[in-house]
């Protein structure tokens, strides 16, 4: 009697060991397909990343079995960097902040051109894979109340520098620091200001209209410029290269879910300025939410149910 209860008490513990190795085994191999199944979208830290980033978590989540995190409000550097190290597998860039920023490079305003430089290098240097252009050219630019424009006979950039001394800009400082930005654009025209004040936030109207400041950066796909009666001035020695939207994506995760490619695909073309210009104005003036913008357009694209 004592043996056959010494027998199944060993066969018990037998048993649970091998349970919990099976559990344990599971729990793991759940882990590990979480991670797997999980892609980690970012986005920047203004209104047409906020929306873009929302498009790219709807359409993988509507057709891939894949999951998503959304990692949101990065600074431009900050993202790239995330993804850099695998941090984050997929978001929206410019192909001029790679051409300009990225690898400092300049010289070339030609679109073509500074997309498929900006393809090579993301591949050779990252292994990071640009996708096809979206439609929309977001570039930097310089913008002036329309009585100003009148008042020094202000319509281009070279314009700008024969007054720039009597004026206040007014920019963020991205723009204050990077290779494609104010300290190249001033030594190319010969700008110098009265001064220069830092914003650190995404209002750039305000102060313009109030007359606390005479040019301010403005993004070209700006909501905000169907609201306000400005002059956006033509940068006529090509400084800026082109900004056109493009979703990069890490070929690590690429490669394990080459379904994401044709689904990252369908935004391409899909969103050129006029279209991105008024859903950024939505959110802005509209108050309606970067989510609801988002799913508005895909649906009306027949790009989600």
């Amino acid at each position: 009697m004592l043996e056959t209860i010494e027998r199944y008490g060993h066969f018990m513990r037998v048993l649970l060991i091998l349970l919990s190795l099976i559990l344990f085994t599971g729990v793991l191999s759940g882990c590990a397909e979480t991670q797997q199944e999980t892609i980690i979208v970012g986005s920047m830290d203004y209104t047409e990343q906020h929306i873009l980033g929302e498009m790219l978590v709807m359409l993988i989540e509507a057709h891939t079995d894949l999951k998503t995190i959304l990692r949101d409000n990065m600074a431009a550097h900050v993202v790239f960097a995330a993804i850099e190290t695998g941090n984050v597998d997929v978001y929206v860039e410019y192909t001029g902040t790679i051409y300009g920023d990225v690898f400092s490079l300049s010289g070339s305003n030609d679109a073509i051109e500074v997309y498929n430089t900006s393809v090579t290098l993301l591949a050779e240097r990252y292994n990071i894979r640009m996708l096809d252009k979206l439609g929309f050219n977001n570039s930097f630019g310089l913008a002036v109340r329309r009585d100003t424009a009148e008042r020094y006979g202000l319509r281009t950039y070279s314009d700008l520098a024969e007054v720039s001394s009597d004026l206040i800009f007014h920019g963020g400082p991205v723009l204050m620091t990077r290779n494609d930005g104010l300290p190249n654009l001033k030594r190319l025209y010969n700008m110098s200001f009265k001064e220069e004040v830092v914003r650190n936030d995404e209002d750039r109207y305000t102060p313009l209209m109030n007359g606390d400041v005479h040019v301010a950066e403005i993004f070209t796909t700006d909501g905000m410029l169907l609201e306000y009666d400005v002059v956006v001035l033509e940068d006529d020695k090509n400084f800026f290269p082109p900004y056109h939207g493009a979703i990069v994506a890490r070929n690590e995760i690429l490669d394990k879910h080459p379904e994401l490619i044709g689904v990252l695909n369908m935004l391409t073309g899909k969103l050129p300025d006029d279209v991105m210009i008024n859903l950024i104005h939505r959110v802005d003036v509209g108050n309606e939410t970067p989510q609801d913008v988002a799913r508005s357009f895909l649906r009306d694209n027949g790009l989600i149910r």
